[in-house]
């Protein structure tokens, strides 16, 4: 491993450490070991169960894009690259995705789909689910601001814009216009110089990856395979809500908010989400509903430890699965 790649695994971990630090120190664990033995554990079990659809519905959307790349791309190959990834991020935070276009394009018969163009497909769908996380955003603020507007203005729209001032916004605009004369040079000398050829040649796979979205067959499919993807997550929240005797007053709509809110903390870059999404889930519980912090921790502590044994038993037997099959192969 080299040693830029180490220090950014110490990074992150420390990061991870330290918001552990900030969510539990207020903790009284004997009443954290009380609220976890009153749990329904039944609820729990149903929340992995929806996390292992979700996987594979993912799977499934996924797939939906890499098919133009190589219609010989199974349901399998797709779901097992979607466990591996997952798994492969508890060791460095999002190399997972990196990792899945690898299986993918391993498994391609006649390497039709190729790293690059896999890989395309990767930064689609994630965009893709960046679009959908915005739009449910918007849609559970415009009804239900009176409840959610200030929790989000307050603790994550006023601490970002705080941080992003004027001169942030040149740098970004630099980076903008050198990214644009770094891509005019790479087209003008990709015939005439032999790296700019190369490198090229990996931009356009991404490209062409990117554009698998025109020529999947069946799109209303992808919209559908999303749609239960979130669906999914939403049923986690809801059950591991359930499984919490305290949270019984929470509908589904709080169901819904937990998920985004949720889904917020697994964006930060640390091992797995630990730490962060602890702390952003029983920030939203305590702010909105004023559930004790402790209380929150226990269902973000469900939430996430019941999904993190979910990713590893699955992405380990998928990459068991893909050994075996290679070396038989």
């Amino acid at each position: 491993m080299k040693v830029k790649e180490i220090l950014k695994y110490v990074l992150s971990a420390a990061i991870a450490g330290v918001l552990l630090y900030f969510s539990f120190r207020e903790v009284k664990w004997e009443d954290f070991v009380t609220g976890l033995k009153d749990c329904r554990w039944g609820y729990v079990m149903l929340s992995m169960v929806a996390g292992v659809l979700a996987f594979w519905f993912r799977g499934l959307r996924w797939r939906r894009l890499l098919l133009p790349v190589d219609p010989g791309t199974s349901r399998l190959t797709a779901f097992n690259a979607v466990n591996i990834g997952y798994l492969a991020n508890f060791v460095i935070p999002r190399i997972g995705e990196f990792v899945r276009c690898g299986v993918v394009s391993r498994n391609s018969a006649g390497r039709k789909a190729s790293y690059e163009k896999v890989l395309g497909t990767v930064v689609l769908e994630r965009a893709w689910d960046l679009v959908s996380m915005l739009l449910l955003l918007v849609v559970l603020l415009v009804f239900r601001w009176d409840m959610f507007g200030e929790f989000f203005v307050e603790k994550m729209w006023e601490p970002l814009s705080e941080r992003a001032d004027f001169s942030l916004w040149w740098i970004v605009a630099c980076a903008v216009v050198a990214c644009a004369a770094a891509g005019v040079a790479l087209w003008r000398l990709r015939d005439s110089n032999v790296f700019c050829r190369k490198v090229w040649s990996v931009f356009r796979g991404l490209w062409q990856g990117m554009a698998s979205c025109m020529s999947m067959p069946d799109k209303w499919r992808f919209f559908a395979d999303t749609a239960l993807i979130w669906g999914m997550y939403w049923l986690m929240a809801a059950a591991t809500m359930w499984a919490v005797p305290e949270l019984d007053a929470l509908g589904v709509v709080d169901a819904l908010f937990l998920s985004l809110a949720g889904s917020l903390g697994w964006i930060v870059p640390v091992p797995g989400g630990f730490g962060a999404f602890h702390f952003v889930v029983s920030l939203a519980l305590s702010t909105i509903y004023g559930i004790p912090f402790g209380m929150g921790i226990i269902f973000a502590t469900l939430s996430h430890e019941s999904q993190a044994v979910t990713m590893i038993l699955f992405g380990g037997g998928s990459y068991l699965y893909e050994t075996f099959r290679r070396r038989d192969a």
